[in-house]
């Protein structure tokens, strides 16, 4: 076939499409004007022909759209708003060309050669705009209650001010007593530091999550304070990962192996007894190679093993900050390409967007081990120990 024929052939099922496309839609508006006018019995009002229009759908265009009308002006058809010229397709894949990496100069250039409507990267942000909307409310959102674990880390973004230069975003993620995880919030600006993760605390709990069994994070100094001025019952579990990574580069390459073997013994145990068994075998055998490192441990062994207290069928979501941080991955990858992002709004329009697909993903998937049987009852006993109700007086 040749590609003449191919094209004729194309336009002729672009049109075949459309015009099937057309004469749904006025079907539907010829059914909504007859409702319309069936409710409007009370006062005078008639139907009062067509007007006709265009409508952009991701179809192709539709001409000469034949729109029902009253003599008072009052009936207006759900297919779309008014002035409406396009279907919101066109803005829905400008918002998802700008997600996937592409700057407004790009997605202007895009939309122009595809489909020849001008849009100027001015009006490519202004699209991408309307998610500042979005992401207000959803920052805003009332949270659970309760959170099994709550995970603190922090991702640093290149941003454009006067200078190109580093700034934090702060992420929380959170595992609700059924196990489901979800990202309950993000906020960016300035360096990472204890008060400013205490803004992101206040902020989680004055939006409703007011009871927390664990919080997990690494060791950033006055973290741990911040974390439980906020969540005072709460218990605190150091990232085990983040904390051999800090120690491994400290250790002879000729005992790395040996070091992080034995190292192994100690969170591995069965439980917390021989955990602690297990450090002072540890210590006694490497204490006087490294005492600086076995000491930094000792210092933080009760925070780094607090895991034990818990079903040990979730000991793996809970004594590592790694769900948090492969998420973190993720975005990292996603903004690598953008070098630097002009402002704060650009950087949040995109994360924004990436945390919706991902909470979408994991909205009904439980957390490994949160679904093992007696998990769930021993959570909320642990709940109901630190956060007993209070019963209410009847009067």
């Amino acid at each position: 076939m040749t590609t003449i024929h191919q094209d004729m052939l194309a336009d002729l099922f672009e049109k075949l499409v459309t015009q099937f496309i057309k004469e749904n839609l006025e079907s539907i508006m010829k059914a909504e004007i007859k409702s319309f006018m069936e409710n409007e019995q009370e006062k005078p009002n008639s139907r009062n022909g067509y007007y006709q229009r265009s409508l952009q759908t991701k179809f192709g265009t539709i001409e000469d759209l034949r729109v029902p009308r009253d003599r008072n002006s009052e009936f207006q058809t759900h297919v779309f708003e008014p002035y409406q010229r396009r279907d919101g397709w066109l803005e829905e894949a400008v918002i998802q060309m700008y997600k996937a990496g592409m700057g407004t100069r790009d997605v202007a250039r895009f939309i122009e050669s595809m489909f020849g409507s001008h849009y100027s990267p001015t009006t490519v942000s202004n699209i991408t705009a309307t998610v500042l909307e979005d992401i207000q409310q959803w920052q805003s959102r009332p949270l659970q209650k309760r959170y099994a674990v709550l995970y603190l880390d922090g991702l640093y973004v290149k941003l454009r001010r006067s200078r190109v230069s580093g700034e934090v975003v702060y992420f929380a993620m959170g595992i609700d007593e059924d196990g489901h995880r979800q990202i309950l919030g993000f906020y960016v600006g300035g360096q990472e530091s204890a008060n400013g993760w205490r803004d992101v605390l206040k902020d989680l709990y004055k939006r409703g999550a007011q009871e927390v069994l664990l919080g997990v994070f690494d060791g950033l100094p006055g973290l741990d304070d911040a974390f439980r001025e906020v969540y005072p019952k709460a218990d605190v579990q150091h990232c085990i990962v983040h904390k051999v990574r800090s120690t491994f580069p400290k250790i002879r390459v000729q005992d790395k192996t040996e070091f992080l073997d034995d190292l192994k013994t100690v969170y591995h145990a069965l439980d917390h007894e021989l955990a602690l068994a297990a450090f002072d075998t540890f210590k006694d055998k490497w204490g006087k190679k490294y005492p600086k490192e076995i000491q930094s441990w000792e210092e933080q062994l009760d925070t780094l093993l607090t895991f034990y207290k818990y079903p040990p069928q979730i000991k793996n979501a809970i004594y590592t900050s790694n769900p948090i941080e492969r998420m973190n991955k993720e975005f990292r990858k996603r903004l690598k390409p953008m070098n630097s992002l002009t402002n704060i709004d650009a950087v949040e329009k995109i994360i924004y967007l990436d945390i919706m697909d991902y909470n979408e993903r994991y909205a009904n998937r439980v957390t490994t081990g949160f679904g093992q049987p007696g998990v769930k009852e021993k959570l909320v006993q642990m709940f109901e120990e630190r956060y007993p109700t209070t019963a209410t007086s009847v009067e």
